[in-house]
């Protein structure tokens, strides 16, 4: 039997325990709106794994300190790793953790950069439950102060969105890297519902929810909104095979950009490109220009 490629799975798809989709499968043939309900709890659990052995390294090497981040009454985890005044600001995806960046991380490293990244609450080793794309946000503005400041900043899905959202609103940076990041908070939903595979009504109740409930239509936060008025050049990276992320989301955040490089892969999915030499000796370059 063939080994089956993770990268093709949806990341909700592979981490999400099996009896947990089942019971929103039964829910959502008995009711859209009970399945909603049961949906936002899923939507704001991250799921950990197990840390890669590529991973070990930066996390052993790293200087590892608990922050509690006020605005939002919760505590990360903070991975200082190398030394020097060249700080470079990592920023994980969604049930990733501050370490998923480490081969990035190695080459900075390399070329005379520190890092600073983070466990976002409920992520890693961060302690809580539930998880959420403004508790990454005002991780981003505590970081700033207490460890900046940043020469630039890098990060995945989420942690992308995230980082356009607060370059717009005030982080001071000089480069910004996003790999695979949505551009639709509506896009995020409507693709969360598919991979539980639910009924659309369900992901639309669920973005309702969500606006109700934060008083703002959330694709206030997507990042292409986000994107209008950057003017720090950004590299957009994304891979034309990822399953999380539809590639024309890049194209639609790299367009809202007033200084932007564009670099579209394949093969390398929503994680792969993480790693991929060729990836990372881009973005080092695009940072040393």
């Amino acid at each position: 039997m063939p080994k089956i490629d993770k990268d093709l799975i949806p990341v909700q798809t592979l981490l999400i325990p099996k009896p947990i989709l089942y019971t929103a499968k039964i829910l959502n043939i008995v009711s859209p709106f009970l399945a909603s309900k049961y949906a936002v709890r899923i939507f704001l659990t991250p799921f950990s794994y197990k840390i890669p052995d590529r991973e070990k390294g930066m996390f052993e090497q790293s200087k590892k300190e608990k922050v509690y981040v006020q605005k939002i009454n919760k505590e990360v985890i903070v991975y200082n790793y190398g030394i020097s005044k060249k700080k470079i600001l990592l920023v994980h995806g969604w049930s990733g953790s501050g370490t998923q960046l480490s081969k990035i991380a190695d080459q900075l490293l390399d070329h005379g950069y520190s890092t600073v990244s983070f466990d976002a609450p409920a992520h890693g080793r961060a302690p809580g439950k539930r998880s959420m794309l403004t508790y990454f946000i005002e991780t981003i503005y505590q970081l700033e102060k207490t460890h900046g400041p940043f020469e630039a900043a890098i990060g995945h899905s989420l942690g992308g969105m995230s980082l356009l959202r607060t370059t717009k609103y005030g982080l001071k940076i000089k480069k910004l890297v996003i790999i695979g990041t949505a551009n639709s908070i509506s896009a995020i939903t409507k693709n969360f519902v598919k991979n539980l595979q639910l009924d659309q009504k369900v992901g639309k109740l669920l973005k309702a929810y969500f606006d109700k409930k934060y008083g703002e239509d959330l694709d206030n936060y997507s990042g292409a909104v986000s994107a209008k008025g950057i003017t720090v050049p950004t590299l957009v990276v994304h891979d034309i095979n990822d399953v999380d992320v539809h590639y024309s989301a890049a194209q639609e955040i790299s367009d809202n950009l007033e200084n932007s490089e564009l670099l579209i892969t394949e093969q390398l999915g929503h994680r792969k490109i993480l790693g991929n030499p060729k990836v990372i000796n881009k973005i080092i370059n695009f940072i040393l220009e």
